[in-house]
């Protein structure tokens, strides 16, 4: 098994607007719990769009749960505009996040003809604890910042659905491994959390007859050992580049505190431009 740097990638995508952009080039077999094309369908495209990173006033994590955006309205409408923008047609399925495009990671690995390719944007403001009670829009100690860990999982390999559904089992398990290794509490302080509150997953694969056939793709399996892999590749490369960017926009923020007031000693040349982090 080895592993290709985003250089090799077998999968095209481009980033423009905002927003991710994954064209596959023909239709493909696509299960997905995206707000926009989620369910089982066939698709050629696969949008992970930025929205704003502040809720304004509302509930962002209440008003998800409905899914509505807090200040895009209704998700699926919405996305249907941004794939319009962006050129795309309108069967797509598309996710949403407030994790800037900047630090979209990707991972690739591949065994005897068989490749799997992560695409994630990773963000944990928005950090649960699966079992925990849901927020309601009173109260208090809600918070405003919307935060999500956006999976796309692309393979030239031919899954059954029940191995596309292995696959998503296979992708949380990964990701909720990584959350609990770096110790990532909810939201509300609760230890371990399992993932966010607005967490999406999309499964992308060959038409039966196109690809390897595979029946089932638990973690007894090679392709279920690489989707384990770049799923957990790309969650902790995502933590990190959440780090650095929160340490930077802080530091940022500083200095124009300090610049605003007229003190010039502590100021920094620290943009925050985070394009040669790709």
């Amino acid at each position: 098994m080895r592993t290709e740097n985003s250089l090799k990638l077998r999968t095209n995508f481009r980033v423009t607007k905002n927003t991710l952009v994954i064209d596959l080039h023909r239709s493909v077999k696509v299960l997905s719990s995206a707000p926009k094309g989620g369910g089982l369908r066939s698709a050629r495209y696969i949008l992970n769009h930025q929205v704003k990173a502040r809720a304004g006033s509302d509930s962002g994590r209440a008003t998800a749960a409905k899914g509505r955006h807090p200040e895009c309205g209704d998700s699926a409408r919405y996305l249907r505009r941004q794939a319009t923008i962006v050129g795309v047609d309108d069967n797509c399925v598309a996710l949403m996040t407030a994790v800037p495009m900047n630090q979209l990671v990707v991972h690739h690995e591949e065994s005897h003809g068989v490749w799997v390719e992560c695409f994630a944007t990773v963000g944990i403001t928005n950090a649960v604890r699966a079992g925990e009670w849901p927020v309601v829009e009173s109260d208090p100690k809600r918070g405003t910042d919307l935060g999500t860990i956006n999976l796309i999982l692309v393979t030239n390999a031919a899954l059954s659905t029940a191995a596309m559904v292995g696959a998503v089992q296979v992708a949380t398990e990964s990701k909720a491994g990584i959350l609990r290794d770096h110790a990532i509490p909810s939201w509300t302080g609760v230890p371990g959390a399992t993932g966010t509150g607005t967490d999406a997953v999309v499964v992308a694969c060959e038409l039966r007859g196109k690809g390897a056939r595979v029946s089932y793709s638990g973690t007894h399996t090679s392709i279920g050992a690489m989707i384990g892999r770049v799923v957990a590749a790309c969650v902790t490369q995502g933590l990190a580049r959440a780090d650095h960017w929160f340490a930077r926009a802080a530091r940022h923020a500083r200095s124009a505190s300090t610049e605003k007031s007229g003190d010039t000693r502590s100021q920094t040349n620290d943009n925050i431009d985070f394009q040669d982090w790709l």
